[in-house]
């Protein structure tokens, strides 16, 4: 683990208070990710096709190509969460449009803020890239992209055996993997001087990291803090300026924080406890999860817990993005969050 910076860390013996937290959105679908700008404005993926516009004073606006209806978790919830337009990881372009990683359409789109979206890859090596999952640009404006599985429909991926995860990149040369080997590969980050790429390894429950190189390489693959982070699968994360990284763990619903030096703190814990044992008694079993143990799991707060982004114009109101929520909770940490490239 990396040296500890100088002070004790804002997150020792500090933990969400409930009470504190408020919600900003309404009617939301499936706000997995959410993007912050500096003036307060958010960008929260949409499952109705696109992104949802909530300005600082909480008015909003659906931007999409063209609506999808398919979303309705009190109808068949199954389909809804599985099938469809499923707009999941965000990241700005250089030029302020948006990057979407679409998980129910298994590509990379790119759509201005007028809603007009076109394909950036749908394909590697001419072969269906898979159930692409999250975006990420750097300082060097080169895009980065996972995919968690090519298994269709993802839940018969949320199993500890399967490891047909990747990462892949994409710059001047066009685009490539440059590795693979990932139990459902998710959320990615880049550390403050963009030497180390971490990875949300979901069905592994726990963090790696891999050495970026000058090409776009990765090397000296190793697992950053606990081995097992705990009850549920973590699915983002993002990190403080002090180099805690905050994870979310779906499913069990929790929020921990891997320190510098490798512990890993529990900063929220708003799953049902039966429910949470219950869905690692069948992940534990190594067989595919039947969806109804899924469907029962997660708590009231930000259902299906999926994301963390820090915004406000001092990175330090952190907001909660989730499959199920139809809003987007958010509170004030003791510690501001690492800006990203676009900030």
């Amino acid at each position: 683990m990396s040296a500890s910076p100088k002070g004790p860390n804002p997150l020792k013996g500090w933990q969400v208070d409930r009470s504190q937290i408020r919600t900003i959105g309404t009617n939301l679908q499936r706000p997995e990710c959410i993007l912050a700008e500096r003036d307060g404005t958010l960008w929260a993926a949409d499952a109705r096709g696109g992104v949802m516009r909530i300005a600082p004073d909480g008015g909003q606006d659906l931007v999409t190509q063209s609506q999808s209806q398919h979303f309705d978790l009190a109808g068949d919830q199954a389909k809804s969460l599985l099938t469809g337009t499923l707009p999941n990881g965000l990241a700005f372009a250089r030029n302020s449009d948006i990057l979407i990683s679409n998980f129910g359409t298994d590509r990379l789109e790119i759509m201005t803020r007028k809603g007009e979206t076109r394909v950036l890859h749908d394909t590697i090596d001419g072969k269906p890239m898979g159930k692409v999952n999250f975006v990420l640009r750097d300082s060097k404006d080169r895009i980065w992209i996972t995919v968690s599985t090519m298994v269709n429909p993802w839940s018969d991926a949320i199993r500890s055996d399967l490891a047909d995860g990747y990462i892949a990149l994409v710059d001047e040369k066009g685009i490539r993997v440059v590795a693979d080997g990932f139990a459902f590969t998710n959320e990615i980050r880049l550390d403050a001087e963009e030497e180390w790429l971490y990875v949300a390894e979901t069905c592994g429950k726990r963090v790696v990291r891999l050495k970026v190189q000058p090409d776009g390489s990765l090397t000296d693959r190793e697992v950053y803090g606990p081995s097992n982070l705990g009850d549920g699968l973590i699915d983002g994360f993002a990190f403080d300026a002090y180099g805690n990284l905050w994870c979310t763990m779906i499913f069990a619903d929790r929020l921990v924080a891997i320190t510098p030096d490798g512990e890993a703190l529990t900063l929220l814990e708003d799953g049902d406890p039966q429910q949470t044992a219950a869905f690692e008694a069948e992940f534990a079993s190594g067989k595919p999860m039947r969806f109804d143990t899924l469907a029962a799991s997660g708590g009231t707060i930000a259902p299906w817990l999926a994301s963390v982004t820090f915004g406000g114009l001092d990175l330090r109101t952190v907001y909660l993005g989730s499959l199920k929520g139809n809003t987007i909770p958010y509170f004030r940490a003791p510690v501001a969050g690492l800006p990203l490239v676009h900030w």
